[in-house]
């Protein structure tokens, strides 16, 4: 079971006093203003003050005052707990939610094991990995016809050509 989700990558520091710009890792990268508390490196961190720079969350963390005191922080991921995610809308799911659950057409044939999920635009796409080949499965109703995670299974209509 997953217990902490990336949502950001301190891709630099901002100014001299400590504060960190942060590359989301999610679909509203205003949702820091809701964080108190984030991980790095699995040490647990107190936010001070979130604010914003053309899309970047910048961020201090309480008792980090000076831009030497957090340079180790560069290029690390930052982490949340479960708890600390956002209600999703019904029929959405996050990304570590979907990785690991296996594919299954309408008619029963198991196509493989959802090994990653790209976001490249207007909807996500599973890559699944089959004994094979790797699929490429738009995540959109078409094609996906229900996602049940207590069984951990996707089923999937493909059309003609999709699974070739």
């Amino acid at each position: 079971m997953i217990d902490k989700i990336k949502v950001g990558k301190i891709v630099n520091t901002h100014g001299i006093k400590g504060e960190l710009k942060i590359l989301p890792l999610t679909d509203d990268y205003k949702r820091f203003n809701d964080l108190n508390k984030v991980y790095i490196n699995s040490e647990e961190y107190i936010i001070n003050k979130v604010w914003y720079k053309k899309g970047f969350p910048i961020i201090s963390i309480k008792d980090f005052n000076n831009i030497n005191d957090v340079m180790k922080f560069k290029n690390e991921y930052m982490y949340i707990t479960i708890e600390d995610t956002v209600e999703l809308e019904k029929d959405t799911y996050f990304i570590f939610q979907i990785k690991g659950l296996k594919v299954l057409t309408v008619d029963g044939l198991e196509i493989g094991i959802v090994k990653d999920v790209l976001t490249p635009g207007a909807n996500d796409v599973y890559v699944v990995k089959g004994n094979k080949k790797e699929y490429l499965i738009p995540a959109v109703k078409e094609f996906v016809k229900g996602i049940n995670l207590e069984e951990k299974k996707i089923i999937i209509k493909p059309i003609e050509g999709l699974l070739e």
